[in-house]
């Protein structure tokens, strides 16, 4: 299992199975307040759509509805930004690479200073998540 920080967030690689791993990541987030609002198939809608074959990749929604009040209070236009996307897929050796978005990256686009506080709260909620799925 490898981990790594990119610009927009934070990852995971995982050696299990793609069913497992989204009830793996679903039951961290769980854990750390947030839900799965939305989940998009990509690999299916792929096929549906554009009848191409696509590897198994999902993006899911995931919003803690305690910091979404919050954001949404602060301002309204940052609904635009939610909820937190974690994209889970299957790399060509097999593994599963989980991907997390970093909401301090995400909410610097707006530049309001109601939103920082709450970004440092969920990020550090998200990175207990993707710690927790480094060590599973």
């Amino acid at each position: 299992m490898t981990h790594a920080v990119s610009t927009l967030g934070m990852k995971a690689v995982l050696n299990t199975d793609f069913a497992h791993a989204l009830e793996i990541v679903t039951a961290a987030l769980k854990t750390e307040g947030f839900g799965v609002l939305t989940e998009i198939d990509v690999q299916a809608t792929f096929k549906n759509k554009l009848n191409v074959d696509f590897r198994p990749y999902r993006i899911l929604g995931a919003c803690n509805p305690a910091l979404a009040h919050r954001a949404l209070t602060a301002t309204g236009e940052v609904g635009l930004l939610l909820p937190c996307n974690v994209t889970v897929t299957q790399l060509d050796t097999g593994e599963i690479e989980v991907a997390i978005i970093d909401p301090i990256a995400m909410m610097d686009v707006m530049k309001h200073p109601d939103l920082d506080a709450i970004a440092v709260e969920a990020r550090a909620k998200l990175q207990r998540v993707a710690d927790v799925l480094r060590s599973a």
